[in-house]
């Protein structure tokens, strides 16, 4: 696939990747292996890029499945810094817009392209510093934080972009909004710059791409959006004797791991039948247990305290 005429925010839908233009292709030299776990994950992502959102599902299964055996180091790529991207058939905010929504089909996760149209980001770099500085503070709240923000931009038609945004999205978390700006306007920045450099050195060329590392530094990537079996097989190959959790199907079980679940989500980690997760879903929105955030593409269902 040619790289220097695609548009970073043009995903390909077929092999679930958003490319990164005019990247270097080098083979990612090796990498120290997890300090704690037998494989480490290095995740590169970025919070508005589609094709990690279409990866969800996956990644928690992956999560409750095998979460013993790994840890992830969670990178920021820097998809979109600025619109001086002009190919790929998208040259300004509002071209994205249908491309969301064809992907939110494609991936069977709910994302309104609108907010393309009625509040259009001028760039991923400012939610991508922010995680970087919400790792700084706790590296669990972090993941919760980053997760916030693709709803919002995803669902909720929110630019995260803007500070209130950001601030509102780590108060949700428990963060420390103050400490956040602080790194925000300082720390964070540097971390971000070297999540790029790293990005370039190991030629990263789009998201999402993960390295499975093992004990002693061997490493497998997979890159783009793919089925389960391959994240799965992938840890297997790396950590042969990896211990699977059964995961707790049980509605309350999951939404107490995961206090906001799409149709996909819950189908996957239940088993339920995906024609059937929706009803089940709604049933339960209707009995008072959860809420429903609908989108003209799908919804998100919440755990009501």
């Amino acid at each position: 696939m040619e790289t220097t005429n695609s548009n970073p925010l043009l995903c390909d839908i077929e092999s679930g990747v958003c490319e990164m233009p005019e990247s270097s292709l080098a083979t990612a030299p090796q990498t120290g292996a997890s300090t704690h776990k037998p494989v480490k994950i290095i995740y590169f992502t970025d919070p508005i890029c589609s094709s990690c959102w279409g990866i969800e599902p996956q990644l928690r299964k992956l999560k409750l499945e095998y979460g013993d055996n790994f840890e992830i180091d969670y990178r920021m790529g820097g998809l979109l810094p600025d619109w001086s991207y002009n190919s790929g058939g998208i040259s300004k905010p509002s071209d994205v817009a249908h491309h969301w929504d064809e992907v939110s089909v494609r991936y069977d996760m709910p994302i309104d392209g609108d907010v393309w149209l009625e509040d259009p980001l001028d760039s991923s770099y400012p939610p991508s510093i922010a995680f970087k500085g919400a790792q700084l503070q706790d590296p669990d709240k972090a993941i919760h934080f980053l997760r916030v923000l693709r709803e919002m931009v995803f669902l909720e038609k929110i630019n995260i972009t803007k500070w209130e945004n950001l601030a509102a999205s780590a108060e949700q978390v428990g963060l420390d909004v103050q400490k956040l700006e602080i790194d925000f306007n300082g720390n964070a920045r540097d971390l971000f710059e070297q999540d790029l450099q790293l990005a370039s050195q190991w030629g990263v060329r789009g998201f999402p791409t993960m390295f499975f590392v093992d004990s002693e530094g061997n490493q497998e990537k997979v890159y783009g959006t793919k089925p389960y079996s391959v994240y799965e097989d992938t840890m297997l190959k790396q950590f042969p004797t990896a211990s699977k959790k059964v995961i707790d199907k049980d509605w309350k079980n999951l939404f107490a791991q995961y206090n906001t679940l799409t149709a996909l989500e819950f189908s996957e980690l239940s088993q339920t039948p995906r024609d059937q997760a929706g009803q089940l879903l709604r049933a339960l929105v209707k009995s008072g247990n959860l809420s429903e955030l609908v989108t003209k593409n799908g919804s998100i269902w919440r755990l009501l305290k």
